[in-house]
């Protein structure tokens, strides 16, 4: 067997694998197989190339998850996932096909030019899967409500209250009758669709409270991050779960960028020019760092709900937190005061919430060291 690295690209799909070997030097990547989607015909493959050691894998993420591997590493085969969105694209090439990438892949992780993800250890992506499943029934609750309340609308049934989807408004829409009775079913079928969602929304939301502390890594984190004003369970356990150990960027500047919190950028010789947000990253915590931000219209304040959150954690996290409270709060008015709009600001905020949990983080895994 040859001791030459090999360099192997994987174009996995779910029923099969497009295999591409780039060997030492600058000979083309050549595409080798293509074959149903089974690690067991796989290392097979693999094996014909050489030693496992002297393998080096990667495919793209994707649906088909972290399974595959975890099963090549538990071989002996290094492999890696790589961020589909950082691949290097030629402009002028216009054909697509699973051959072509899977070479191209392999071309690439020759050149060292892939920018691989993190990928969590099996119980971290339990919980991911746990809390991406309550966003999920928090988006079919929306849908459930707002289809409800657009019916009512259409027959000019509009609800006085400033504040809707609390005990009165429910009750005051169960008193609703109408004349015929097929819209009186539509609207039993509407509002058990709402109730059913919001059900499985306190359901999951109950069962990420149960299960995220018994976590030895994450539970501290999450409840680190809740002294932060805006990030209850949900939020606080979204983050921990999707950014993992925080420690692995070295400086707030690099999980800003990671989250794709920083401007996008067109400088050419002397010209200088900023755009918009770049992002890219993780879509989840960016949401969830840009839902938190709005919080911090209000001026600082430690609130009944804050206080009991802020029990039993270290004086340095709550006071990086009420630090957060004071500066983000005067950066709003303060942009505000220039002219900017809400959603501008709002996103400058979300970008510094991002270097305060990071400083939380950094706190948190201090004090528990």
């Amino acid at each position: 067997m040859t001791n030459v690295a090999q360099y192997v690209g994987l174009d996995v799909h779910k029923d099969s694998i497009s295999i591409a070997v780039a060997r030492e030097g600058r000979d083309p990547a050549e595409h080798l197989a293509r074959i149903p989607n089974d690690p067991t015909r796989l290392l097979k493959k693999l094996d014909r190339l050489g030693r496992r050691t002297n393998l080096h894998v990667c495919y793209e993420a994707g649906p088909t998850g972290y399974g595959l591997m975890r099963q090549l590493e538990k071989a002996g085969v290094s492999c890696v996932v790589v961020a589909p969105s950082l691949i290097p694209k030629k402009s002028g090439d216009r054909v697509k096909t699973d051959k072509r990438d899977a070479a191209k892949l392999a071309h690439y992780l020759r050149s060292g030019d892939l920018t691989s993800v993190r990928v969590p250890d099996e119980s971290t992506e339990a919980l991911r899967d746990l809390v991406r499943a309550r966003d999920d029934a928090k988006r079919v609750e929306r849908a459930a409500r707002h289809r409800l309340s657009k019916f009512l609308l259409r027959h000019d049934r509009k609800y006085s209250r400033p504040t809707a989807w609390t005990g009165i408004h429910h009750e005051w829409i169960r008193k609703q009758t109408f004349e015929h009775e097929a819209q009186n079913r539509v609207l039993r079928e509407y509002l058990h669709s709402v109730d059913d969602a919001t059900s499985q929304v306190g359901r999951l939301t109950k069962d990420i409270e149960e299960l995220v502390h018994e976590h030895d890594e994450l539970g501290p984190l999450v409840k680190s991050l809740q002294a932060l004003k805006g990030f209850k369970l949900v939020a606080s356990a979204g983050v921990a779960v999707e950014i993992g150990d925080l420690h692995r960027f070295h400086n707030p500047r690099q999980l800003m960028a990671y989250l794709g919190l920083v401007p996008s950028e067109h400088s050419t010789g002397e010209g200088k020019r900023r755009g918009g947000i770049t992002k890219t990253g993780n879509q989840h915590v960016r949401r969830l760092l840009v839902e938190a931000a709005w919080s911090y219209r209000y001026s600082p304040k430690k609130s009944y709900d804050l206080k009991k959150r802020w029990e039993g954690l270290p004086p340095e996290i709550t006071r990086i937190a009420w630090k957060a409270q004071h500066r983000l709060h005067n950066r709003y008015r303060r942009l505000l005061g220039r002219g900017k709009s809400k959603q501008v600001v709002i996103t400058a905020l979300a970008r510094e919430l991002a270097g305060f949990v990071w400083a939380i983080g950094k706190q948190q895994q201090e004090v528990a060291a």
